[in-house]
C-alpha cells in the first residue's frame, strides 16, 4: 500500500464509526450466493436503517389514519406526525417556512409539477428554457413536453471532457426570450457537482427563475436553499435512507402562490360548487388526494437519522471513499473513468476495455457486488462521452474501504474472464 493509499484508508476510522453505522442497516448483513453483499447502487436508491423501518411500523400499527379534517385521536395524531415531517424537511434544507415544502411522490413528480403549474402559466411560444447536458431524463422530458405543447424552445449547456459544465457557454444562452433554467445540482451519471449558486445568481440577474434537481446532492452535502436563493429545489426520500414513493418540492412562497394547481381533488380546495372551486393555500394546493402518509413520516425519521450523524461528516467521509476508489481504479490498465470533474460526489462511472457494462454488472453480482449498468437515464451524457452505457459504483457513508477493495478485486476478475 502506497503512502497515499494508507492515508486514504486511515480516514475511514477518523471520520465515522463505519461498523457501528453498518449495524443500523439490516440488509447489509445479506449474503448473495454465500457472498457478502457489497451495495454500491446508492445513486439509484440508498438502503434504509432499522430506525426508519421501526418508525413506519409504529405508524402503521399505532397511528394509522387519514389526515386532516377528522377530530378523532388517530387522525389528529397522523396529521401531527405528517406535518412534523414537513417541518423537519424545512429545517433540513433551511427553507423559510413550512408551507414552502410540498410533498410529492419523488423528484420526477416534483419537476413535472413545476413544468405543469409554473411552465404552462408563464412559458409561452417563443420563450426559451435552459437545461444542461448533465440532466437526468426527468429534468429533460417534462420540459420537452411543455415545449412541444406551447412552442417554447429548449437551449442546452454543453460540458467539457471532464464532465464539467461550460459556464461561459451557459451565460451566452441568455437573451430576452429566456424564461426558465432547470439544472441538476449533481450529475447522477458521473457525479459532477455543478456551480449552481453562480448559475442561480446569473439567472436572477436576468430575471429568470431556477429549478434545481437535488436528487443526487441532498444525500451527500448540506443544502441551504436560502443561501442558494433557488426558486425551486427537489429531491427524493429513497436516496436519503427513506422509503420510496415520497419526495419534496421546495418552492419560494411567492412562486408557489403564483402557480396553478397540478392535480385536482381532496384537500387542495377550500370550497367546491358546480359553478366555482376555490383552491386551498400552499402547501395544500399542491397535495391533492390522500398523500403517502406513512412514507412522509418515514422520510422525517430518515432526516432525523442523517442529522444525528451530521451531513458535513458524511460528505467528508464519502469524499475519502471516492478518492480511494479513483486511486485504485486508475492503477488498473484498461479501465476508463467516465467523468473526472474537479468537484464530484461519491459516484464512479467507468468502462472496461472490451467488456460490455452489463457483463461487468453480471459478473460483479456473482461476487455479491451491486452496481448499476446502463445509461442511467442520462443518455445525453453517454452521447457526449461516446459510450452507450457505463458501469456505475455509487458510495454511501455506510460503505467501507474494504468494500472498495472487493470492487477492485471483482473488476480484475472480470478482466480475467474476458481478456
Amino acid at each position: 500500500m502506497t503512502p497515499i493509499e494508507s492515508s486514504l484508508r486511515s480516514s475511514e476510522t477518523s471520520m465515522l464509526n463505519v461498523e457501528q453505522i453498518r449495524s443500523d442497516f439490516p440488509i447489509l448483513k445479506l449474503k448473495i450466493d454465500d457472498k457478502q453483499l457489497v451495495y454500491f447502487d446508492n445513486a439509484a436508491s440508498s438502503q434504509m436503517p432499522k430506525i426508519v423501518m421501526d418508525r413506519i411500523f409504529r405508524y402503521q400499527t399505532m397511528e394509522h389514519a387519514n389526515i386532516n379534517r377528522a377530530v378523532h385521536y388517530l387522525s389528529e395524531t397522523a396529521t401531527a406526525e405528517y406535518e412534523k415531517s414537513r417541518h423537519k424537511l424545512k429545517n433540513f434544507i433551511n427553507a423559510n417556512e413550512d408551507r414552502e415544502i410540498i410533498f410529492t411522490s419523488g423528484t420526477t413528480d416534483a419537476i413535472n409539477l413545476v413544468a405543469h403549474s409554473y411552465g404552462r402559466k408563464f412559458i409561452s411560444s417563443g420563450d426559451e428554457i435552459i437545461l444542461t447536458v448533465l440532466e437526468h431524463h426527468s429534468n429533460i422530458v417534462p420540459w420537452q413536453m411543455l415545449a412541444k405543447e406551447n412552442g417554447a424552445k429548449i437551449r442546452v449547456v454543453p460540458i467539457n471532457d471532464t464532465g464539467e459544465l461550460l459556464i461561459d457557454e451557459y451565460k451566452k444562452l441568455f437573451n430576452k426570450n429566456t424564461k426558465f433554467v432547470g439544472v441538476t445540482h449533481v450529475s447522477n451519471a458521473i457525479g459532477t457537482i455543478n456551480p449552481i449558486k453562480e448559475m442561480i445568481e446569473f439567472a436572477h440577474a436576468h430575471g429568470v427563475p431556477v429549478l434545481v434537481d437535488g436528487a443526487q446532492a441532498a444525500p451527500h452535502m448540506k443544502i441551504d436553499v436560502q443561501e442558494l436563493n433557488c426558486d425551486f429545489y427537489t429531491f427524493s426520500g429513497h436516496k436519503l435512507c427513506g422509503p420510496t414513493g415520497i419526495g419534496i418540492l421546495y418552492g419560494k412562497a411567492n412562486q408557489l402562490n403564483r402557480m396553478k394547481p397540478f392535480k385536482g381533488g381532496g384537500d387542495m380546495i377550500t370550497s367546491v360548487t358546480f359553478e366555482k372551486t376555490i383552491y386551498n393555500t400552499i402547501p395544500h394546493k399542491f397535495e391533492a388526494g390522500t398523500p403517502p402518509i406513512a412514507a412522509a413520516i418515514g422520510f422525517g425519521a430518515a432526516i432525523d437519522y442523517l442529522s444525528s450523524i451530521d451531513l458535513s461528516t458524511i460528505e467528508a467521509y464519502e469524499q475519502s471513499l471516492i478518492n480511494y476508489a479513483t486511486e485504485q481504479i486508475n492503477n488498473i490498465p484498461g479501465i476508463r473513468i467516465i467523468g473526472s470533474a474537479a468537484e464530484k460526489v461519491a459516484v464512479l462511472s467507468f468502462s472496461v476495455d472490451g467488456v460490455h457494462p452489463h457483463d461487468i454488472g453480471t459478473l460483479l453480482n456473482q461476487e455479491g457486488i451491486a452496481v448499476r449498468t446502463g445509461h442511467h437515464c442520462a443518455q445525453p451524457v453517454m452521447q457526449h462521452f461516446k459510450v452507450p452505457a457505463t458501469t456505475r459504483a455509487s458510495f454511501s457513508f455506510y460503505n467501507s474501504m474494504a468494500e472498495i477493495d472487493a470492487l477492485i478485486t471483482g473488476i480484475q476478475k472480470v478482466q480475467k474472464v474476458f481478456l
